[in-house]
C-alpha cells in the first residue's frame, strides 16, 4: 500500500468518526431538549396532582413486587426491609431465590420467621423446579420462592407464574425503593388504560446513609469511579430515557425497577432466558407484539419514582458490567433487526431502533477506532487545523455540555442533591469524565462486542459491599 492511499484512507475514517460524534450527539441533543420541555411539564403536573389521591381514586390495584436473588446475603434482609415499608394500600413480595449458594435464604428465614405455605401459579411459563415456597409469620405479604438456579430470568418468570397481581414490579434484590416509588410508578397506568410497562428512574446509593432500609442522606460517593457513574445515570435517564419516552420510542426499563400488566407479559412468554439483556429484550418484544397485532399499548418511564442501587466501585468489576449490558444490547438488537428502518413499527422502527442499532451497538467500535486513528494521524500530521478543532468541539465540547446538561435537569427538576459541593462536583465530573473514564467504556464495550462473537454467556461475579444502617460507601 502506498503512502498516498494510506493517508487518504486515514483521512477517510477520520471523517466518518467525525461524523459519528456528530449524529451521536446530535440525538443526545434532541433527547435532551424533549427530556427538558417533557420534566417541566410534568413538573407542573406534579404541583396540581396528589399522588396519594390519584392512587386512592382509582382503587390502588394490587402490586406484587418480584425480586430475584442469587447470592445477595450481604443486601436481602435491608432491601426485603425497605419492600416491608413501602407506602402502598395493596401489595405482596414475592422474593424469588434462584439456587443461592451463601446464606441468602438462611438470612431472609432468620430475619422474617418464613414457614413453609402452598401458593397456586396463574401462568405456566417454563422455568427451573420450584423447591420449596415460603411465607413470613411476621409479615404475611412476604413470599419467598426457593428454586433450582436458572438464572435472573428464570427467577423472574417463577415471579410472574405466581403473580396473583394484575401487574408485577420487577426489581432488584440488591436495591432500595422510595417509600412512594410504587405510588409514582403505577400512575401512567391509572392516567391511560393502554399503558403496559413503565420504568421509574435508578440512583446511585454508594456514598448515602441508610438506616432502616431507607436512604436518608444523599450524597456522592467518596469513589471517583462510583462518582463518574453517578453522572452516567443522570444523563441516561433524565436526558436519555425521559426523551425516548416524550418520543414515546421507549425500548429499555431497567431491570432493578419496572411495572408490567401480567397479563401482556404472559401473552409474549415472559422474560427470555437464553440472554444476558432480558429487561430490554422483553421490552421490545412487547413492543413488537403489541404494533405486529394491533394492540394499543404504550411502554413509558416515570422520572420520580426511584430504586437506590449500589454500583460497581473497581475497574473489574465495573468492566465486567458493562461488557455484559453489551452483550445484551446486540443480543437483543440481533434478535428483533426485523424492526431496523421498517414503517411498520412507527418511530420505534424508524428512529429508536436505528439509532440503539447504528450508535449504540456499533458505535463503540467506531469511536474506540476513532481515537487511535485521530492519535495516529496527529503524529503523522496529516490532521488539519479546522479538522482537529472540529473533532474536538464535536467529540469533546458538545459531549461535555451535553453531560452538563443532564445536571442541569436534575438541578431544575428534583435537587437529590442539596450541597453545593456535590452540585459542583457533578459539574466537574462532566468536564473530567471525557478524558479517560469515557474512553475506558468504550474499551469495555468494544470488549462486550467481542464477546457477544464469541458467544459468551453468562453475567460473572457482581461483588457487593452490601448497604447495613448507617452504611457510607
Amino acid at each position: 500500500m502506498s503512502v498516498e492511499l494510506a493517508w487518504t484512507i486515514l483521512h477517510a475514517f477520520n471523517w466518518i468518526v467525525l461524523g459519528y460524534f456528530i449524529l451521536l450527539n446530535s440525538v443526545y441533543l434532541v433527547t435532551s431538549i424533549f427530556a427538558f420541555r417533557a420534566l417541566r411539564l410534568y413538573a407542573r403536573r406534579l404541583k396540581a396532582l396528589e399522588i396519594d389521591d390519584l392512587v386512592a381514586g382509582a382503587g390502588a390495584p394490587p402490586i406484587s413486587l418480584i425480586a430475584p436473588a442469587h447470592n445477595e446475603e450481604a443486601t436481602c434482609v435491608e432491601s426485603v426491609k425497605s419492600l416491608l415499608a413501602l407506602n402502598y394500600p395493596d401489595f405482596e413480595i414475592l422474593v424469588v431465590n434462584d439456587g443461592s449458594s451463601d446464606r441468602t435464604l438462611e438470612r431472609l428465614a432468620e430475619a422474617f420467621d418464613l414457614v413453609p405455605s402452598p401458593r397456586s401459579p396463574t401462568a405456566e411459563i417454563p422455568t427451573k423446579n420450584v423447591r420449596e415456597i415460603y411465607r413470613s409469620r411476621r409479615s404475611p405479604d412476604l413470599w419467598v420462592i426457593d428454586k433450582e438456579n436458572g438464572g435472573k430470568a428464570d427467577a423472574l418468570n417463577v415471579g410472574v407464574n405466581h403473580c396473583h397481581s394484575p401487574f408485577f414490579c420487577a426489581i432488584d434484590a440488591d436495591s432500595l425503593l422510595e417509600r412512594d416509588a410504587l405510588s409514582r410508578i403505577i400512575r401512567p397506568f391509572l392516567e391511560d388504560g393502554t399503558t403496559v410497562a413503565s420504568g421509574g428512574i435508578i440512583r446511585i446509593v454508594n456514598g448515602c446513609t441508610v438506616n432502616s432500609g431507607m436512604v436518608t442522606d444523599i450524597r456522592l460517593p467518596r469513589s471517583l469511579l462510583a462518582s463518574f457513574q453517578v453522572l452516567e445515570y443522570l444523563r441516561a435517564f433524565l436526558a436519555g430515557r425521559m426523551g425516548w419516552d416524550a418520543m414515546n420510542s421507549t425500548l429499555i426499563i431497567s431491570g432493578a425497577f419496572g411495572l408490567f400488566r401480567r397479563t401482556t407479559v404472559v401473552d409474549v412468554g415472559g422474560y427470555a432466558t437464553d440472554t444476558v439483556g432480558e429487561d430490554m429484550e422483553l421490552v421490545v418484544r412487547m413492543q413488537r407484539h403489541c404494533l405486529e397485532k394491533g394492540i394499543p399499548a404504550r411502554i413509558g418511564f416515570v422520572p420520580d419514582p426511584v430504586a437506590w442501587t449500589e454500583c460497581p466501585e473497581t475497574m473489574k468489576v465495573l468492566g465486567r458490567q458493562r461488557d455484559r449490558w453489551q452483550r445484551g444490547l446486540i443480543e437483543t438488537l440481533s434478535r428483533h433487526r426485523v424492526m431496523l428502518f421498517n414503517r411498520r413499527y412507527g418511530t420505534i422502527g424508524t428512529t429508536a431502533f436505528p439509532y440503539f442499532y447504528c450508535l449504540e451497538m456499533m458505535g463503540p467500535i467506531i469511536e474506540l477506532c476513532g481515537y487511535i486513528v485521530f492519535i495516529a494521524s496527529w503524529f503523522a500530521g496529516i490532521l488539519t487545523p479546522l479538522f482537529v478543532t472540529a473533532f474536538l468541539l464535536v467529540a469533546l465540547v458538545l459531549g461535555i455540555a451535553l453531560s452538563i446538561a443532564a445536571v442541569g435537569l436534575e438541578e431544575l427538576s428534583f435537587r437529590r442533591y442539596p450541597r453545593q459541593s456535590d452540585l459542583l462536583k457533578l459539574f466537574a465530573l462532566a468536564i473530567v469524565e471525557n478524558f479517560g473514564f469515557r474512553q475506558l467504556c468504550t474499551y469495555w464495550r468494544v470488549r462486550g462486542v467481542y464477546s457477544a462473537l464469541r458467544g459468551r454467556k453468562g453475567w460473572g461475579k457482581m461483588d457487593r459491599k452490601g448497604f447495613g444502617d448507617g452504611a457510607r460507601g
